[in-house]
């Protein structure tokens, strides 16, 4: 076995301790929150869809395209998570930009937004990042909603696999970066190419 696989073996196990430590962690009570949606107000509460637990995903907006490769990750194993809890993706985006982003993308998302207010300062901040990609759990518990855990999103973290498919072919992060887009208008187009916008 190489150093290499010695140490994968290491994080998997690390993973797995994580997983344990979260299971432990103190659920934190927070205030039932108003989101946008293109149906009007929603409270957090309401996201549950009936549901007892909920991941927000915390989405920086149609401005980042780091933001948008772990939404178009998630949105690939949606159906999974949400045989499990409800799930719902965040930004500051006014809801029509929402909806837009998320036709252009393909995503599957129930969606509302925060529209940059108390929601992304008091739950979306890390550090000293006032609006840091991520997600969060939640739990509901009777009319209360309580935060059970929360992590960040960035390149080589446990929640997008380009980043470790990259490594393994020996491409570091300041080497590539993600694109809303990667079509590339060839020399030739056999429709002529009017009305093509790039």
């Amino acid at each position: 076995m190489t150093k290499a696989e010695e140490l994968e073996f290491e994080i998997m196990e690390k993973s797995r301790q994580l997983a344990a430590l979260r299971r432990d962690e103190d659920e934190i009570e927070v205030k039932d929150y108003v989101f946008q949606t293109t149906t009007g107000e929603i409270g957090l509460s309401d996201l549950f869809a009936g549901r007892e637990q909920m991941m927000v995903i915390h989405n920086m907006g149609q401005g980042c395209r780091y933001c948008s490769l772990w939404a178009d990750g998630i949105n690939g194993v949606l159906g999974h998570l949400e045989n499990a809890m409800a799930v719902v993706l965040v930004s500051k985006d006014p809801p029509e930009t929402q909806r837009r982003m998320a036709l252009d993308r393909g995503w599957k998302f129930r969606m509302a937004s925060h529209l940059g207010g108390d929601y992304m300062a008091e739950q979306c901040g890390m550090g000293d990042h006032a609006n840091m990609p991520g997600a969060a759990i939640y739990v509901r518990r009777g009319k209360k909603v309580a935060r059970r855990g929360r992590t960040y999103f960035g390149p080589g973290d446990l929640y997008s696999p380009v980043w470790h498919f990259l490594a393994l072919a020996g491409v570091e992060q300041s080497d590539w970066t993600p694109q809303f887009h990667y079509w590339h208008r060839p020399e030739q187009l056999d429709d002529g190419g009017k009305g093509i916008v790039e």
